[in-house]
């Protein structure tokens, strides 16, 4: 799923442009982890977006290589605008858990939870707000609107030739989505970046992210590589 930070997941909104703007990507993961959360196995996760003056449209899948018969498929649209360090928007998460058919928005059945998302870059730190308002978002015990909301604080910064980012989230409320039972802290992640030089045109990212769920008491090692088309 896409992760909203300023530095998906995950949701980067587009910096303001004078001119469109977009990127095709794919990153391949050792395992899909999702804010403290284990959706899935090894997996491809394509993305593309178009932005202009600080709006921009997202659309990001992923579909598991190693279990695809047991790996949920999911594809995530983000509508999404920034100005300055600020950024807010919405983003359709879908995925084929519980119905086969995309275009089902029933109540009972199901795939699409929308989510509202506020986030600012103070530089050094920035700070995510995440809410459920629509959608696949109930508690099971008595049928009501969860709100299910994330709230998360990232810090980049570079060490030993490589990028790193340090991530605390938490969820503040009982949700069955993010399987809590009141306020928990679920993620705990630090992760390397390097660009392998493969030629004078073209480098290969490679990452790994160390993440713990003190929630659940999961713990996870995460490997990756992202292709850029352009």
């Amino acid at each position: 799923m896409i992760v909203v930070t300023l530095s998906m997941g995950s949701v980067t909104g587009a910096r303001a442009q004078s001119e469109v703007e977009g990127h095709i990507k794919a990153d391949v993961v050792s395992n899909y982890i999702w804010r403290g959360l284990d959706p899935g196995h090894v997996s491809l996760q394509p993305e593309m977006s178009v932005g202009w003056r600080g709006l921009s449209l997202t659309a990001w899948g992923s579909v598991g290589l190693s279990n695809f018969e047991d790996d949920a498929r999911e594809i995530d649209l983000t509508l999404s605008y920034e100005t300055g360090g600020l950024s807010l928007g919405i983003v359709d998460y879908w995925t084929d858990a519980n119905d086969k058919r995309y275009f089902c928005y029933k109540k009972e059945g199901t795939g699409h939870s929308f989510e509202g998302f506020l986030a600012y870059d103070f530089g050094p730190l920035s700070a995510s707000w995440q809410t459920f308002f629509a959608g696949n978002d109930y508690q099971e015990d008595d049928g009501k609107r969860a709100y299910s909301s994330y709230f998360e604080l990232s810090a980049p910064f570079r060490l030993i030739t490589c990028d790193w980012d340090a991530t605390v989230g938490l969820v503040p409320w009982k949700s069955d989505y993010y399987e809590t039972s009141g306020f928990s802290l679920t993620n705990l992640s630090l992760r390397a970046t390097k660009a392998i030089r493969i030629s004078d045109s073209f480098e290969l990212p490679l990452f790994g992210q160390l993440i713990a769920n003190p929630s659940s008491q999961d713990f996870y090692f995460v490997f990756g590589l992202t292709l850029n088309a352009f």
